[in-house]
């Protein structure tokens, strides 16, 4: 039935296109008319015709022929089933792997729709229409790019032939109303006493980089500690694709990178960004996350009077991500000496937040870690909270939370500076 629905849609839509060849400059209301008209008439067709299709036809009730309808109009006005997909408010990630394979994340769960576009090549121009709404470009010369929906959802597509199963489309969806720290604390993913630590953390403006594996919520708990940032600041934020949800922030500037045009020229970069920022008199630079070789920029600006700093990065520690910082900063200063990139690294970066995601799917916060030292050429980490798991935690139940562990600061002089006492 599922298969009938799809190809139903497209049949619609010929006769929308043969009834009226300026269909799209009607206005919402005579384009939903239209579509109902040519269900009628597409109903008296199969009845005529098509034995088998009539039978699809007759078992509709009233909710699934309006649903056809509405897809029908979705399909020319909007992002087709994309669309319905993405006012589920349910679903917090959409795969959608060619026109006939799409599957979702609920509640941490994957699961396989039974709903599919027409053909690739209407997938093709629902994502060639929201990347232009977004103001990129995508095509054979350039089949990859990172875009966001009007929502703030971030989107990665990727076109055939590159992709080898029809075009690839990644969307990853972020609460509406914003993430804060109280919400972190009731899914558990933090305690109340780890998060009255990062709340004067970010006050008295350590730099703090978040770090964690793909799906482990580093930009979600960025947008929670952005809340802690006084309101009387200017924050500046740079990311590939705006995602961040600060709104608190009266001076506030956001920049977001832009990818060059097909003749190659007209690309901004994070590192481009990164130096831009630097003579916009920022209080406090937020890199959504950090890939490449615009490290370096990152951390000259934390050692020059840009303290209170945060970005994220993928890595599988608080250990790997000093390493991934130190493969990144090689790859656009490869002249620098090791032992210099690392007293860069050590003077720069205060603390580490590691994320991950469990293997019940949960987002847990697992270390917060102090940069204590370099010694003879290796980081000496000094964990503050570390994740401890209950005795009764299982394989499908992680249940266990964040503990102090007793280490003291071994740098308090930004909270001496800022007045605070508690943790020295």
């Amino acid at each position: 039935m599922n298969d009938y629905f799809s190809l139903e849609i497209g049949e619609i839509r010929k006769l929308i296109a043969e009834h009226n060849p300026q269909y799209s400059e009607l206005s919402d209301e005579k384009l939903k008319e239209l579509a109902e008209k040519m269900y009628e008439v597409r109903l008296r067709q199969v009845q005529l015709n098509d034995s088998e299709r009539a039978a699809y036809y007759s078992s509709l009730n009233f909710r699934t022929r309006r649903n056809l309808i509405d897809n029908v109009y979705e399909s020319i006005r909007g992002l087709g089933i994309l669309g319905k997909i993405i006012e589920d408010k349910s679903i917090t990630e959409i795969m959608i792997n060619g026109f006939d394979n799409i599957f979702v994340e609920r509640a941490g769960k994957l699961e396989r729709l039974a709903d599919k576009f027409e053909n690739q090549e209407r997938l093709r121009n629902i994502i060639t229409k929201f990347v232009q709404e977004a103001g990129r470009s995508v095509n054979e010369s350039n089949p990859i790019v990172d875009t966001r929906l009007k929502d703030g959802s971030r989107v990665n597509v990727v076109l055939d032939p590159i992709a080898l199963d029809g075009p690839i489309v990644t969307i990853r969806r972020f609460p509406e109303e914003g993430m804060t720290i109280q919400k972190l604390i009731q899914y558990g993913s933090i305690t109340p006493e780890a998060a009255i630590f990062l709340e004067k953390l970010v006050r008295a403006k350590y730099n703090i980089f978040i770090s964690g594996g793909t799906g482990s919520g580093k930009t979600t708990f960025l947008n929670a500690l952005s809340n802690y940032i006084p309101k009387t600041e200017r924050v500046i934020t740079i990311e590939d694709s705006a995602e961040l949800q600060i709104k608190h922030i009266p001076n506030l500037v956001r920049l977001e990178t832009r990818n060059a045009n097909s003749t190659g020229v007209g690309g901004i970069s994070m590192k481009d960004l990164i130096k831009s920022s630097l003579r916009m008199r920022p209080e406090r630079i937020i890199v959504g996350e950090v890939r490449g070789e615009e490290a370096l920029d990152m951390l000259q600006a934390m050692n020059t009077g840009h303290d209170g700093s945060i970005s994220t990065g993928h890595a599988n520690s608080a250990a790997d991500m000093l390493s991934r910082i130190e493969t990144m900063v090689l790859s656009g200063a490869g002249g620098l000496p090791l032992e210099a990139i690392r007293q860069q690294i050590a003077s720069a970066v205060d603390i580490i937040i590691h994320l991950s995601r469990m293997r019940d799917s949960t987002r847990k916060t697992l270390e917060i870690t102090e940069i204590q030292e370099l010694k003879d050429g290796k980081f000496i980490l000094n964990r503050l909270f570390q994740f401890q798991e209950d005795e009764h935690t299982t394989v499908r139940k992680v249940s266990g939370k964040l503990v102090r562990t007793g280490n003291k600061m071994a740098h308090p002089d930004k909270f001496i500076s800022s007045g605070i006492y508690d943790y020295l």
